[in-house]
């Protein structure tokens, strides 16, 4: 099937591409300049192009919109959290797009009152992001971090609880904050030229007037990056040195946030680690001789040999089967969180240990169903038995469950409300194996009406493979419109994320990256080969480094797809890749490459989307960029969608939208966020051929 372009009102002379077109630039590399006046002049002429060609879909934009709105609870109340003193909450009313925060003594509900309202803090801005919020310990203060542009600097702000005046502190920093226990010290961080959190400071406040900042750490490695936290324990300040494959642990004591950071192991390349504590004993989670992980103590009075090896002593050991990935320390033990390799599904396991650190419980906790996802959620109290849990499938909308350590009890305590004609009940998911170019076995889920199984159906492909990062399964109140109307949504589990653990990971990253976009490609045969998918009517979506999956794989096979959505793609990878005054790129070498190095050149210039597009049968494409985004800047896209008009082969049209008021993620608010994703939605089912039909 060919997606044929809805008719437009009018077609205008000359596109934006050759109106803007510069003869002595081919490339579009001018379009990196977003001081010249022409750049922004373009994008919004191809936004009027876009708004031109989208004109007969508004109707069904707006249906997806407003089914949307109607299947969702719009008043949201979140869970509540009972710290020391007060327990907190928050509140989204019916039509706000950002919650307000409040709390009230423990154990006296009647005396809530409001902190922190961000809807009347977005008022004045097109674009408002909650960095971070941090109570301090005698919850007396909040410290929080706000972006109101979409680039991701952030602005620090403090006020006595609950109604004092709000102060701006700090201007242009790091989003990233954490209270010392002395309830007079917040470290945040600051970013380098280009925008790598590169050191740690401490701000020393008396009473809500802060002093002057102090160095704390500062990491000199542009490939590495510095982060925060605290143990559950409340006793020690952690602050992370990390690159994609490396990361050391500095520690400073939770009382007494003056002290020089103590470097807890050296870092070694290639050696990721994980710490976190209980009194008398350190555990550290780390891949040294452990590809896939392990767990390792030492008493924290043998804190002097932390960086001798021979120190430790292992706890959980290396295992060929399962990935280790995190751990989580409480007062009567740990929760692990663990990955099966042969499943592609993550669980969390229990330990209880005794005095003398002898393992009297071992177990895991119970799965609703596989595929899902499950999670550790908010759990302040050292102490606790009773652990929050967040579940959710493909089909089981987010889940609160209360799991009782003592009774083996199980409680839901919250459940995300679905209105509306299609019932999560009615929903059917599959987990498919794909066959990739190479003989492994490639995860593949897919979901759709259950009263539709059998039938090949229109489906929507999404991928992202990269940084390890997990697509396990989600529930999508926005991806019911799709479902009501026919479509199926597949996701293609490709190497290069972590979905099969971290041996998946590095089998999808530097030489082997193009592992990810054969998988993706044989993933598309599998969904037909099973009867899943109609093999002409199949869109494939991906965002950031899926945007690079996506275009990677369009130059493989670009009649694969009878469309895509290419949201803030990475596609020049090459030339990104070649400045490193570039937000991230250093960081970033240890993923892709420095093409500084011939072989790393080769390599990435081999699979760049930019650097690889020919005159073929491309498929109608959908390409989404943002103007303040810092990670995938806009003129990737841009020059995208400007070198395959030049191109003139596709087999549909073209668009790009760009929006000139939100960064990386899109927009801030959630009802924008909502209309801009029933935009992609009603392109999607346009280009499947099903925009017609109702839900």
């Amino acid at each position: 099937m060919k997606a044929q372009p809805p008719r437009t009102p009018e077609q205008p002379d000359a596109s934006p591409v050759n109106r803007f077109r510069r003869a002595d630039d081919p490339e579009w590399h001018w379009l990196e300049n977003r001081d010249d006046p022409e750049v922004a002049a373009f994008l919004e002429a191809a936004n009027a192009e876009f708004d031109r060609w989208f004109t007969p879909l508004e109707g069904l934009v707006e249906r997806l919109y407003h089914g949307h709105l109607a299947r969702r609870e719009l008043a949201v109340h979140g869970l509540r959290t009972p710290l020391d003193h007060y327990t907190y909450w928050s509140e989204t009313p019916a039509e706000a797009d950002y919650p307000v925060w409040w709390r009230h003594p423990n154990g006296k509900p009647d005396r809530a009152a409001p902190f922190l309202d961000l809807e009347a803090r977005a008022a004045d801005h097109d674009f408002l992001e909650l960095g971070d919020m941090a109570l301090s310990p005698d919850e007396r203060w909040l410290a929080w971090t706000e972006d109101t542009s979409g680039d991701e600097l952030f602005d620090l702000f403090l006020k006595a609880l609950p109604d004092g005046r709000v102060v701006r502190l700090l201007e242009g920093i790091g989003p990233e904050l954490t209270w010392a226990e002395d309830n007079a010290t917040l470290l945040f961080t600051r970013y380098d030229a280009t925008q790598r959190p590169e050191s740690v400071w401490r701000l020393p406040l008396a009473e809500g007037v802060a002093g002057t900042p102090t160095l704390v750490l500062r990491e000199e490695d542009p490939e590495f990056w510095l982060g925060l936290g605290k143990t559950r324990s409340r006793e020690w300040l952690v602050l992370e040195s990390a690159s994609k494959d490396t990361s050391e642990c500095h520690l400073i004591p939770a009382r007494a946030p003056a002290t020089p950071p103590r470097c807890f192991r050296p870092r070694e390349s290639g050696v990721e680690l994980a710490l976190d504590h209980r009194p008398g004993h350190f555990y550290l989670l780390h891949n040294r001789g452990a590809t896939h992980f392990c767990l390792d103590v030492i008493e924290e009075a043998r804190l002097e040999r932390s960086a001798d090896a021979d120190a430790w002593q292992p706890l959980v050991p290396h295992r060929d089967n399962d990935t280790l990935e995190g751990v989580d320390a409480f007062a009567w033990g740990l929760v692990l969180t663990e990955r099966d390799h042969d499943e592609a599904q993550v669980r969390l396991r229990v330990l209880e240990l005794d005095a003398e650190h002898g393992v009297t419980r071992d177990e895991r906790l119970p799965l609703p169903e596989t595929p899902c996802s499950l999670a550790l959620g908010d759990a302040p109290h050292f102490d606790a038995r009773c652990l929050r849990l967040r579940e959710e499938s493909f089909v089981l909308p987010v889940s609160w469950i209360e799991h009782d350590l003592d009774s083996g009890e199980r409680t839901l305590i919250k459940q995300q409300p679905i209105h509306g004609d299609l019932r999560p009940e009615q929903l059917a998911c599959e987990r498919l194996w794909a066959t990739a170019h190479d003989g492994e076995r490639i995860p593949v889920s897919v979901v759709m009406r259950a009263d539709l199984v059998g039938h090949p159906l229109p489906t929507l492909l999404y991928g992202y493979g990269a940084y390890g990062e997990v697509l396990d399964p989600w529930f999508s109140v926005a991806r019911l419109e799709l479902l009501a109307r026919g479509a199926a949504f597949a996701v293609a589990h490709v190497r290069g994320g972590g979905d099969r653990g971290e041996p998946w990971y590095l089998a999808g990253k530097l030489e082997h990256k193009a592992n990810s976009f054969r998988d993706f490609l044989a993933a598309r045969e599998c969904l037909v080969e099973h009867g899943i998918s109609d093999g002409e009517r199949i869109a494939a979506y991906g965002a950031s480094a899926g945007g690079l999956l996506v275009g990677a794989s369009l130059n493989l096979d670009p009649e694969a797809f009878c469309a895509a959505v290419l949201d803030v793609p990475f596609v020049d990878v090459l030339r990104t890749m070649e400045n490193p005054d570039l937000p991230l790129t250093t960081a970033e070498y240890t993923e892709w490459g420095n093409p500084d190095e011939p072989d790393a050149r080769k390599r990435i210039r081999a699979y760049s989307p930019l650097d690889n597009l020919v005159k073929a049968p491309y498929p109608t494409l959908f390409l989404q960029g943002s103007w303040h985004d810092t990670r995938v800047p806009y003129w990737e896209p841009a020059k995208l969608y400007a070198r395959l008009t030049e191109l003139d082969s596709a087999r549909g049209p073209l668009l790009l939208r760009t929006d000139m008021a939100a960064g990386h993620g899109g927009a801030s608010g959630r009802f924008k966020a909502w209309h801009d994703g029933a935009r992609q939605d009603a392109f999607i089912l346009w280009a499947l051929g099903v925009e017609n039909r109702e839900a």
